[in-house]
Parts: C-alpha cells; sequence; structure tokens
C-alpha cells in the first residue's frame, strides 16, 4: 500500500511539472501571439499609409488636380442600375414630346441676339468687292457690310535711322544733328520692340529660345541662340534698379505671402547633371504687387536676409525655414487654410468620417469667405462677418479635433492632420485679426504657375544667373497680370523711357502704375 502511495506522488508530481511547462509553453505562444498581433497592427498602419499614398499618386496622375470635396449626403442621387418598365415608358413619352418641341421651336425664327461688337479699337481695313457683271447702267442703291476679325503675320524688317548733319554756312560753330531715340542696347541690332517681343514670347508665353531662332530662321534671319539670350541679359540689365525699387516698396507693405518652388539650373561645376535651385516669391494681397528672387537652395537665411527689415503680418506654408521669421518682434505669424486642408484630403482613404468632418469644417470657413467676396465687403465688415460667423466654427473645429485625436493611431494619416493643423492653430486663425488678410496662401500660388509652366517648357535655366534674370523679369510679367495690363505695351514704354526718367519718378513705370495711354 506504501509502495503504491509513493508511486502515485511520484506521478502526481510528474504530472505538474508536465503541466507546468505546458502553461510555460502556453505563457511563450500567448507572448509570441501578442507580439505578432503588434506586428500585424504595426504593418496594417504601414499599409494603410502606402495605399493612401498609392491613391495620392494616382489622383496627381490621373485625378483632378483641384482639391474639391463634396460630402457623400448631399444632393448627387444614386442611380439605379435597371429602370422599371412604367418609368421608363413614362421617361420615353416625355423625352418624345421635348424632341418635338425642340423641332417645333428650330422652325422658328430665331430670335438669337447675334454675335458680340468686334473691339472698336481695332485698325479697320475696308476691302470693298464689286459685283462680276457690267454695273455701268446700273446704280448703287445700298450696301452689304461684314465683318471678320483678321491676322496679319509677324513683321521683321530693317528700320533704318538716316540723321542728316548740318554745318554753319559761314563755316563756323557747331555741327547740327538730331539724337537717336532711346534704345536699349544702342550697339546691338534689336530693336527695344524686338527685344520686347522677345522676352514676352519666352516669359509670358513660356516659348524656349531655341523656337525664337526657329522663326528667325523662317525668315531667313541667321541668329544664334546665345546671342539672343545676350539680349535679354544686356536689356535686364536697366530694369535691375526698377525691381530693387520695387522690391522695397513690396516689403514695405506691412503684409506678405511667402512661398517657394524650385527650378533645375545648370552648373559647370556638376558634370552632367543639373542644380535644384528655388525661386521664392512675395506677394502683397493688399494691392496685387509681388516679386521673385531665385537662390542656390532652400536655406533659412535667403528669406531672413530678404525680410530682415519686414514688420507686418507673413503668411507662409509648413516648412521649417519660415519659424525664425515668425519668431521675430513685430511679426504677425500666419498660416495657410489650404495647407491644412490638403492634409484633411489626404486621410479620405484612411479614416473617411473623420477626414469628411474635418473638411465640411473647412468648407464652412470658405463659404463664409466666398459670401464676403460676393457683397464685395469692406476690410472692416469682412473683420465683422469672420467674427460672427467664422469664429464660432473655427472654436467647434479645434475643441472636435482635441478629442478626436485621442482615438487615433498615432502615425495614421487622419492624425497628421490633426497634428498640422493643431500645432499650427493660432497662425491658421489669425486671419480672424484683420479684415486685408486671406484666409490661405492660394494668392500666392496662382502667381508661381507661369513659373510651372515655363519649367515644363525649357526645363533649365543656363547658370545662376540666368535665374535671377529670369525672376526679374517674371516679378514684373506676374504684376502685369495680376493688374491686367498688356506686359508688351508696358516692356516697350519702359525700354523707351527708363534711361531718361529721374529716381523719384521710377514709380511711373512700374506695370501697377501703367496706363495704356502711356504709350
Amino acid at each position: 500500500m506504501k509502495e503504491e502511495n509513493e508511486l502515485l506522488k511520484k506521478r502526481l508530481e510528474q504530472n505538474e511539472k508536465l503541466i507546468l511547462k505546458k502553461n510555460v509553453s502556453i505563457s511563450k505562444m500567448d507572448a509570441t501571439i501578442s507580439e505578432k498581433e503588434v506586428i500585424i497592427s504595426e504593418k496594417e498602419v504601414i499599409i494603410s499609409e502606402k495605399e493612401a499614398l498609392i491613391a495620392k499618386l494616382s489622383r496627381m496622375l490621373f485625378g483632378q488636380k483641384r482639391e474639391r470635396f463634396e460630402h457623400p449626403d448631399s444632393q448627387q442621387l444614386s442611380l439605379p442600375f435597371e429602370i422599371e418598365p412604367e418609368v421608363k415608358a413614362a421617361l420615353e413619352e416625355k423625352l418624345e414630346d421635348k424632341r418635338q418641341k425642340i423641332a417645333t421651336t428650330e422652325r422658328k425664327k430665331s430670335t438669337h441676339k447675334g454675335r458680340k461688337p468686334l473691339p472698336s479699337h481695332l485698325e479697320v481695313v475696308e476691302v470693298i468687292i464689286e459685283p462680276d457683271v457690267d454695273t455701268t447702267e446700273m446704280v448703287c442703291v445700298g450696301e452689304e457690310i461684314t465683318e471678320e476679325l483678321a491676322y496679319q503675320p509677324e513683321k521683321i524688317f530693317i528700320r533704318r535711322y538716316i540723321r542728316k548733319k548740318y554745318a554753319p554756312k559761314s563755316g563756323e560753330g557747331k555741327f547740327a544733328i538730331a539724337n537717336l531715340p532711346e534704345r536699349i542696347i544702342p550697339k546691338g541690332i534689336p530693336s527695344n520692340e524686338l527685344l520686347t517681343q522677345i522676352c514676352v514670347d519666352k516669359y509670358v508665353d513660356h516659348s524656349p529660345l531655341h523656337r525664337t531662332q526657329g522663326r528667325f530662321a523662317r525668315n531667313q534671319i541667321d541668329i544664334n541662340k546665345n546671342t539672343i539670350n545676350g539680349w535679354i541679359s544686356k536689356g535686364a540689365k536697366h530694369l535691375d534698379i526698377l525691381y530693387e525699387y520695387l522690391k522695397a516698396q513690396v516689403i514695405a507693405k506691412g503684409y506678405l505671402q511667402v512661398d517657394e518652388t524650385t527650378l533645375k539650373v545648370l552648373d559647370r561645376n556638376l558634370k552632367g547633371k543639373s542644380h535644384l535651385g528655388y525661386y521664392w516669391v512675395y506677394h502683397c494681397p493688399i494691392d496685387g504687387t509681388l516679386f521673385f528672387e531665385y537662390h542656390p537652395s532652400r536655406e533659412a537665411k535667403h528669406v531672413n536676409h530678404t525680410l530682415k527689415d519686414f514688420k507686418g503680418y507673413l503668411q507662409t506654408d509648413g516648412y521649417a525655414g519660415y519659424r525664425g521669421l515668425a519668431q521675430k518682434k513685430g511679426i504677425t505669424p500666419l498660416a495657410c487654410m489650404a495647407h491644412a486642408r490638403r492634409k484633411f484630403d489626404e486621410a479620405l482613404q484612411n479614416d473617411p468620417l473623420r477626414a469628411q468632418k474635418g473638411l465640411l469644417y473647412i468648407q464652412a470657413l470658405y463659404h463664409i469667405e466666398e459670401k464676403a467676396r460676393k457683397e464685395n465687403l469692406s476690410p472692416p465688415k469682412r473683420k465683422e462677418l469672420r467674427l460672427i460667423e467664422s469664429l464660432p466654427i473655427i472654436n467647434a473645429f479645434a475643441k472636435w479635433m482635441t478629442e478626436e485625436n485621442k482615438r487615433v493611431l498615432p502615425k495614421s494619416k487622419i492624425a497628421t492632420a490633426f497634428r498640422y493643423s493643431s500645432e499650427r492653430w493660432d497662425e491658421l486663425s489669425a486671419y480672424l485679426y484683420d479684415g486685408i488678410l486671406e484666409i490661405d496662401n492660394n494668392l500666392i500660388e496662382n502667381a508661381i504657375r507661369p513659373i510651372a509652366l515655363g519649367r515644363k517648357n525649357y526645363m533649365f535655366a543656363g547658370n545662376h544667373e540666368a535665374a535671377q534674370r529670369a525672376a526679374m523679369i517674371y516679378t514684373f510679367f506676374g504684376i502685369c497680370k495680376k493688374h491686367n495690363v498688356n506686359p508688351t505695351q508696358w516692356l516697350n514704354f519702359v525700354f523707351a523711357n527708363i534711361q531718361s526718367t529721374s529716381i523719384r519718378d521710377l514709380h511711373l513705370l512700374l506695370p501697377q502704375n501703367f496706363k495704356a495711354n502711356n504709350m
């Protein structure tokens, strides 16, 4: 009996050891499963981010470029896959009635008011066409007049100045000879008008110089592309003083929007490669003036140097290079709501419900801005409208983001959207301070668009000096566009007058002050 008890005790001890081993194995398995679940969760986040990136790239390649958001519960109706027979018959009957009405209307005399009259400022060339019959025994009783908008191909010709010299009959005294008109390139062959057209072709119509060279060749004129580029360089030197004067005027306005974009530049030190430089643009929404600057890098020192004396409102995107300026005394930083909206747009694939709600908040703010524009409100009235209608939305938006941010994964796209807006919420809301301020930086992005178009055509600048020269010319033509000034007329006027204009009258040459009757 005693032996049996000991044997049983040993078996129990063995079983307990086996159970302990199994429990340890189970614990290890649980820990392994838990670790794998964490890994799977992290991978799901990574996959979600990759899917969002793929969706973003697909939209960039194939989708609309405009960031337009429409709520899924809006007035757009979903269509059934098949129409019921009764509904189909009713629709066919309505369509037949509509077809009959259209046919009846077309048989009636048209009540169209006619085309718009042609512009009255254009030269009129009359062409009289006589009937192809003998009219000697007939009398003219009227005439039919037809007008068309005609075009004469470009005309390249030689302008030869002949200045007669006169001497006193007595043989004593000075000779008399007329002065030449002002010429931007005194010893060069291009006229001011030709140089203007070359600049407009390249920097307004984004035509590379080899196309200009080709146009000369079609007229049997052999001019090297480097020669044409040299003409632009010499002409631009006369604009330097006007450019520096304009920069000082824009910086003194007290409200600037700043942004930057890239440009490839050929560099002798980089064989077979191009240098990535940057155009910085400074825009004043108060009067629609701006200027571009080129710098070889995106370092903050460039913008800090340009705005070292600036005081006022400074509106930028989230680039860290602007932080130093934002902290300077006398500068009030503003952020861009369009950039915040973009983050929520990118989160639509990751978390559609929260992203849609964020976009609805922002959309409501933009509806108020649209209302102010349609009613053409003055800055004080615009500020009053914002404080009444926009401020409650902004407060509700901030409260909602704070609460929802606790419930999302830190590395998700929607968390990135929350974090982007929350970190610069004071700057995003600062447009409420004054009615002259804008909710976003879209005006400056519109100003940058010509550079993007030009970049697609001529792809790069020949060197760093050429890039800065282009920045200067883009500056003036950008203001021409904002103020509906004909760039050809303006540059012709400047080239004809800049050498004889005193410093105190330079403001008369700026595009925003130009009137066509100055010509």
